[in-house]
């Protein structure tokens, strides 16, 4: 038995709740068990019982033990001052509260204990994955549509933190979080940091070149160090020290990784690609708000390096021709991770609606995520038709199934109900 537990067959009164009495012999009937209470105090607030011919109401406190009560110093704490009863899986000490106990551990039905059990001991892909058929698609939609606000809404904590850093600045907050993006897995935090060393005022200023906003991203990144062979970077490399002590920019404290990553993937041939899109358009975030079609924002990300990048994936080393575009696939990465989060917040921040509902219908029409969880869970039939089904997914696996917080879960939760 864990507290977790015990509060959830408290909450949803999954026990033999007839002909009830307390630990010292009173009749109890339980009118309303209260609400469940996640901030400082007793567990369930604003509970009603009855006890022989007296009506109660105040907050209710369980524990494992009788003995919790004493051993988290309950009767010095003036929060627990008006609990009406103590719910307990076992009674082991009596105390003399000025309360009634209740003991619940021959009142609960085993099967209950079982199936809770079974999922916490599980060692699969998901611990409900032996039963996920019996859920019905009302109860995936419903639950897949709290999952991915709960997502995004994480994220929206993570952009009010660059907020903060960026006195307010959304454009400039969605520049940190595009080129985080473009950086992928192993390179993002390190193509933040670039996007951090250099404001969008900065590039405002050199957009028009393309070889400037190549200088300004290659030379923070590190890249424009050393000799090279080539016209192309020795030509960077130059442009970089002037508008370096032009700005009196700091290069970035990180090493960008090129090791076990394919070509198409190298940080320079991402950076170049950013280069460019900073060079067709800066405002991007302004041009998402105004936009009511998720295609336009398609083309504005529909970007190629420039010529050089043709027959090169790194500085002085020439490879066959291929353009460097922007595919189909990193381009929904940056729909998804960037554009709808930013979007989402935004509405957020300023109480509009409207952001936020088109944040998630540009959601249903970007094809779905395919990795190791989506997989997982589509060979369980479970539905990843786009990508609000694919990330509310990835936050059910992570946040849910992973950590065993399937009574939080409304798939688990079912499962045990049902049961």
């Amino acid at each position: 038995m864990t507290e977790k537990l015990l509060q959830y067959i408290w909450q949803f009164q999954y026990f033999n709740y007839g002909d009830l009495y307390t630990e010292e012999g009173e009749a109890l009937q339980i009118i309303h068990p209260g609400s469940l209470n996640s901030n400082q105090g007793p567990d369930f607030s604003d509970a009603k019982i009855k006890i022989n011919t007296t009506t109660w109401a105040g907050s209710i406190e369980l524990h494992i033990n009788t003995s919790d009560w004493k051993n988290h110093k309950h009767s010095n704490d003036k929060n627990y001052k008006n609990v009406i009863l103590h719910v307990v899986w076992q009674h082991d000490i009596n105390l003399n509260l000025p309360c009634s106990t209740l003991v619940l551990q021959d009142k609960v039905p085993k099967l209950l204990l079982s199936k809770y059990d079974e999922l916490m001991n599980a060692d699969s892909f998901i611990p409900c994955e032996k039963n996920i058929q019996q859920i019905n698609s009302l109860t995936w939609q419903s639950w897949k549509e709290r999952l991915l606000i709960e997502r995004l809404e994480q994220r929206t904590q993570l952009i009010y933190d660059y907020l903060q850093k960026n006195n307010n600045h959304w454009e400039e907050t969605f520049w940190w979080l595009l080129a985080r993006n473009f950086g992928v897995k192993l390179n993002s935090v390190a193509f933040e940091k670039i996007a951090q060393s250099v404001s969008l005022n900065i590039l405002a200023k050199h957009k028009g070149q393309i070889h400037q906003a190549e200088a300004l991203l290659f030379g923070q990144a590190g890249l424009l160090d050393g000799v090279f062979a080539e016209d192309y970077p020795t030509l960077l490399q130059k442009e970089y020290r002037f508008l370096k002590k032009k700005y009196n920019l700091q290069k970035i404290e990180a090493s960008l990784i090129f090791l076990r990553m394919r070509p198409s993937n190298f940080p320079s041939v991402r950076l170049a690609q950013l280069a460019m899109l900073v060079h067709n358009s800066l405002h991007l975030f302004s041009k998402i708000k105004e936009s009511s079609d998720i295609k336009n924002i398609r083309q504005l990300l529909e970007v190629t390096a420039n010529d050089y990048w043709h027959y090169h994936y790194t500085f002085d080393e020439i490879s066959a021709f291929k353009k460097k575009k922007l595919g189909g696939q990193m381009i929904d990465n940056i729909l998804i991770n960037t554009v709808v989060p930013v979007l989402f917040a935004y509405g957020h921040y300023h109480g509009e609606n409207s952001f936020k509902d088109k944040a998630l219908q540009w959601l249903e029409e970007i094809k779905a995520e395919k990795n190791s969880i989506t997989h997982g869970f589509t060979s369980l039939r479970v539905a990843n038709k786009n990508a609000f089904d694919s990330q509310a997914l990835i936050q059910l696996k992570n946040e849910y199934c992973n950590k065993k917080r399937c009574l939080d879960c409304s798939v688990g939760n079912k499962l045990i109900r049902k049961q």
